[in-house]
């Protein structure tokens, strides 16, 4: 009785019902949260923190950035399946505002990250000096992969190729995507040189794949997670494309707090700890296979492998 209690002690404020709904569409940083809902910062935090209290929402500082993601899925669940029922019955017009206000949000957040790789492509690899030399990261992912053939491959977030440069030739076919035009433009240059017949690239964003589901035997997301603002979306739909048994290959910064990152290189997180990727990986019905913690540089890589729950992998036939 103490938690329901708690629960609707929080929800009696109207705008700490509209930032449930707000999370429920994504993870959002206050002052994303105080722009949709054209309030204050501290107000906001108020709210949110209310809603923490209570179990509904859960905050994750990341250098001077708060985000904010929804709480336990057996407090939200059953508030939210009430939300949906009572919309229902009758409609709230607020909601269709926030709507609006969080699509613009998320335009920002595509357009400043668009900009950046349009203006960096050409400087791609030379960014990922940070960490140990990348033939280390690369040699490591090779290790984790095995030797055996890869099957049908895809790469999301190829940027200039590299991943598909170095895997296709052990992979059944290979797919790289990537939104960025100019990014594709300089991978098809590597990819032409190589000769990788059995290679495509495509215009196609992390979160939608040009994939049916089950269709790939390997997917790698090669320094790439923490650009993404849904870092567990991607997951999950990378995670569909996957068959039974299938695996998913995560190669991204350890945790850490170089703040500058995020506004110099538009670093959308700070790295991740294994508690966050385990965490997305089982949401998305995925098993923690292997880690893989590679130190040297000013940030530490780590790679996770999950696999797909389900059928035991078998083995992939040669091309």
């Amino acid at each position: 009785m103490t938690v329901a209690l708690d629960i609707f002690r929080a929800l009696a404020d109207s705008s700490r019902l509209r930032i449930l709904r707000l999370l429920r569409s994504m993870e959002l940083s206050v002052g994303e949260l105080a722009q949709v809902l054209g309030q204050s910062q501290p107000r906001v935090s108020r709210h949110v923190k209310i809603l923490c209290d209570a179990g509904l929402a859960e905050r994750r500082k990341e250098g001077s950035w708060v985000f904010v993601a929804l709480g336990a899925e057996a407090l939200v669940a059953p508030v939210a399946d009430a939300l949906d029922r009572w919309d229902v019955a009758a409609p709230d017009r607020e909601a269709g505002t926030d709507a609006a206000r969080l699509a613009a949000v998320r335009a920002d957040r595509a357009a400043s990250a668009a900009q950046w790789f349009e203006a960096k492509a050409t400087e791609w690899d030379a960014i990922r000096s940070l960490h140990i030399a990348e033939s280390e990261v690369e040699a490591a992912m090779s290790d984790v992969l095995g030797s055996a053939p890869l099957g049908r491959l895809i790469d999301i977030g190829t940027g200039t190729g590299r991943m598909i440069e170095l895997f296709a030739p052990h992979a059944q076919t290979a797919l790289g995507i990537d939104r960025s035009s100019e990014m594709l433009r300089l991978a098809r240059a590597k990819i032409g040189e190589r000769g990788l017949d059995n290679a495509e690239l495509r215009q196609a964003d992390l979160y939608a794949l040009p994939m049916a589901d089950g269709d790939a035997d390997v997917a790698i997301i090669h320094h790439v997670l923490h650009f993404a603002q849904q870092p567990g979306a991607a997951i999950v739909e990378a995670a569909r494309v996957l068959r039974p048994g299938g695996r998913l290959l995560i190669a991204d910064f350890a945790a850490h707090d170089r703040e500058e990152l995020r506004t110099r290189d538009a670093h959308a997180r700070l790295g991740f700890s294994d508690a966050q990727i385990e965490g997305w990986f089982a949401a998305a019905g995925l098993t923690c296979a292997r880690t893989e913690t590679l130190e040297g540089g000013e940030l530490t890589v780590k790679l996770w492998l999950g696999r797909k729950i389900g059928a035991a992998l078998h083995e992939v036939k040669a091309a």
